[in-house]
C-alpha cells in the first residue's frame, strides 16, 4: 500500500493545484487572513505571495496594495460578492468572491477569483471599434440604396451608349480606373454604376473627396491611426477608409488635389495593397478596387511636378472619359425630364414645360454639366407656382446661348453685305421675340431700348 502524502507534500500539491488554473485564486480566512495566492494572480496583480501571505486583506488595503476588499461582506453575508478591483500599480482586476462553510454553516474560507478587466476593456473596445465600422458601412449602404432609388443613370446619346459599353467591360476585371471629365459630368454616378456592375456589388462602396479633406487629415482619413496617434485623436484610434472599404470598392474623387507625399503613399498602397496606421508599425492587408477621378489633365500636372508620373501610370490602366453634355445633345431632354419628374415627386408638384422651353434647354451650352441642370430644375420647381414653365421662366444668360443664330444665309455668296446683315439682323430678332414673347424682355437681352427693338421688328414685320 502507498505510503500516505505527507503533509508538507500536500501543500505544494495545493499550490500545484492552483497554479495550473487561469483564473487569479485568493483564499483566506473568515478574519481576511490571506492564506494562498496563485501563480495567475501575481501576474494579473503585481502582487508577490510573499509580500501578502499571512497578512490580513484589510491591513493590505489599508497600506495602499489595492482599494477595496470583498472578504469582511462575505463573510457577514454568506453571499457571492462580485466587484472592480484597482491595484497600487494601476491594474484593474474584477474579483469573484465566494464562501466556503464549515460543518457548522459558518464561513471558514473566503475563495476569490481574479479576472483581468484590461483584457475585456479591450475587447469591448474591440468591439466598439468594429461596431463604428459597421453603422458606416450601413450608413453609405443606405445613402447608396434611395441613390438607386432615384432612378437609374438617363442616356440617349450615342456617346455615353459607347461609354457604357467599355465600363461593362472593365466592371468584371479588378482593374484600377480612372475617369476623366469636366466639374459636373457625372463622375459620381458613373463610379457607383461600375461597382454596382462588378464582383463587389455586395461589399462596401466608399468616396473621398481628396479636395475637401484639409492635408494634415488625410493620411489619418485614408490609413486611420492607432489610439493616441496625435493630439485630438480618438482614444480607441480609427480604421481609415483603406480598411473599411475592404473587399469592396474605394472611389477616389479629384485625385489630382492630393499632394505629392500622399501621391506616394498612395502609390504603395496601390501596389501592395497594404497600410500602416498613423502611430503604428504593424503592416495590415486589404483587398479594395480603386476608381480615381479629376477635372484635370493629368498628363499636363505630371509635366509640371505636380502629379507623380508613376502614380499617373499606375492609374492608367482602364480609362474612361466622359463627354461634357455639350458634347451629348441625346441626353439632354431624357435629363431635364427624368429631373422634373424626381422633383415634382419630391416636392409633391406637377410642373410641365413647353416645347420651346425644351428647344431653349437644347440650345444651352450646359458649363456645369449634369450638375448645373440637376440643380437649375430643382431651382425651378421650388421657386415657380406655375404648372407650365416657358422660355419667359429661364434666366437671360441660357436665352443668350438657346437663340438659334441662322449662319445658314451667310454662305449665299449672290447676297451683298448688307442684304446678308439685314438677313442675320431679322433671323436674330424674329428667335428672340419667339424664345422672350415680348419686345421688353428682348431689349432688356441685348441691352438696348424698347424703341429700337419696335423699330427694328417693324421694319421686318416681325409684329
Amino acid at each position: 500500500m502507498e505510503k500516505s502524502i505527507k503533509k508538507h507534500d500536500l501543500k505544494k500539491l495545493h499550490a500545484g493545484i492552483l497554479d495550473v488554473l487561469s483564473d487569479g485564486i485568493y483564499v483566506t480566512d473568515a478574519k481576511g487572513k490571506t492564506l494562498a495566492v496563485n501563480r495567475t494572480y501575481e501576474q494579473l496583480t503585481g502582487l508577490k505571495r510573499e509580500e501578502i501571505m499571512g497578512k490580513l486583506v484589510t491591513d493590505l488595503r489599508n497600506q495602499g496594495n489595492f482599494d477595496v476588499v470583498l472578504n469582511p461582506e462575505i463573510v457577514s453575508s454568506g453571499q457571492k460578492k462580485s466587484l472592480v478591483q484597482v491595484t497600487k500599480e494601476g491594474r484593474r482586476v474584477i474579483l469573484n468572491g465566494c464562501p466556503v462553510f464549515d460543518e457548522a454553516g459558518k464561513v471558514a474560507l473566503v475563495v476569490t477569483f481574479v479576472r483581468d478587466i484590461t483584457l475585456l476593456s479591450q475587447l469591448q473596445d474591440q468591439i466598439s471599434n468594429q461596431q463604428e465600422v459597421i453603422d458606416k458601412y450601413r450608413e453609405v449602404q443606405k445613402r447608396d440604396k434611395l441613390k438607386q432609388q432615384n432612378g437609374p443613370v438617363v442616356f440617349e446619346s450615342q456617346e455615353i451608349v459607347q461609354l457604357m459599353n467599355v465600363l461593362d467591360k472593365v466592371a468584371k476585371t479588378d482593374a484600377t480606373v480612372l475617369m476623366l471629365g469636366e466639374t459636373g459630368v457625372g463622375k459620381d454616378v458613373f463610379s457607383r454604376l461600375l461597382h454596382q456592375r462588378s464582383l463587389r456589388q455586395d461589399e462596401p462602396f466608399f468616396k473621398v473627396d481628396c479636395s475637401a479633406i484639409p492635408e494634415s487629415l488625410i493620411e489619418s482619413e485614408l490609413f486611420g491611426y492607432e489610439s493616441g496617434a496625435f493630439s485630438g485623436a480618438n482614444a480607441k484610434g480609427k480604421p481609415g477608409l483603406f480598411e473599411m472599404a475592404d473587399k469592396g470598392t474605394l472611389f477616389l474623387d479629384e485625385i489630382g488635389e492630393l499632394p505629392l507625399l500622399m501621391q506616394s503613399k498612395l502609390l504603395r498602397a496601390l501596389q501592395d495593397q497594404e497600410l500602416i496606421r498613423v502611430g503604428s508599425t504593424k503592416v495590415r492587408k486589404f483587398d479594395v478596387r480603386f476608381i480615381a477621378a479629376t477635372n484635370k489633365n493629368l498628363e499636363e500636372e505630371v509635366k509640371n511636378g505636380r502629379f507623380r508620373s508613376d502614380l499617373f501610370y499606375r492609374l492608367k490602366v482602364a480609362v474612361l472619359q466622359i463627354p461634357p453634355l455639350r458634347e451629348r445633345q441625346g441626353d439632354i431632354l431624357p435629363l431635364a425630364s427624368f429631373f422634373f419628374e424626381k422633383y415634382n415627386i419630391k416636392y409633391r408638384k406637377e410642373v410641365n414645360f413647353t416645347k420651346k422651353f425644351c428647344d431653349a434647354l437644347q440650345n444651352y451650352k450646359w458649363p456645369g454639366n449634369v450638375r448645373e441642370m440637376d440643380n437649375f430644375i430643382q431651382s425651378l420647381i421650388v421657386t415657380r407656382d406655375k404648372e407650365i414653365l416657358d422660355v419667359s421662366d429661364l434666366p437671360h444668360y441660357m436665352l443668350r446661348d438657346a437663340i438659334d443664330m441662322d449662319r445658314s444665309s451667310l454662305s449665299d455668296a449672290n447676297k451683298s453685305l448688307d442684304e446678308l446683315m439685314r438677313d442675320y439682323e431679322k433671323n436674330l430678332l424674329k428667335n428672340a421675340l419667339e424664345i422672350n414673347g415680348s419686345v421688353a424682355k428682348v431689349a432688356k437681352l441685348f441691352k438696348v431700348d424698347r424703341t429700337t427693338i419696335f423699330r427694328k421688328a417693324k421694319k421686318y414685320s416681325l409684329l
